[in-house]
């Protein structure tokens, strides 16, 4: 079996797999509000209390394996699935389809 030496483009090279395991880097931004109550100071430069209303998570990480792994087996199926019909492989149900005709082209002479 053919393998590159390395795996420095994690499995992906020009948005093909290469065939090697494919590596990801995930980021998260954080949170952006915390339901403290957080000293600040206004525009006029006074000083005043900030307090955060609503539903807010300080913490991400529980939620973020699911996402993760949903977010890239969606992907997969998606390219999977464009892979096949580009490729032709599901079979043309003459019900539903009629095959593609190739115009004739006239032949001179």
């Amino acid at each position: 079996r053919l393998r590159t030496r390395t795996n420095r483009s994690g499995g992906i090279q020009g948005g093909i797999s290469n065939g090697e395991i494919i590596n990801m880097r995930i980021a998260f931004k954080p949170t952006s509000t915390i339901s403290r109550k957080q000293n600040t100071v206004t525009r006029d430069k006074k000083e005043t209390e900030l307090i955060a209303r609503g539903r807010h998570d300080p913490c991400v990480v529980p939620r973020a394996v699911p996402m993760v792994e949903a977010s890239v087996a969606l992907v997969l199926m998606d390219q999977l699935l464009a892979q096949y019909a580009q490729c032709q492989l599901f079979p043309i149900n003459p019900d539903f389809q009629e095959p593609l005709q190739l115009p004739k082209l006239e032949q001179s002479g």
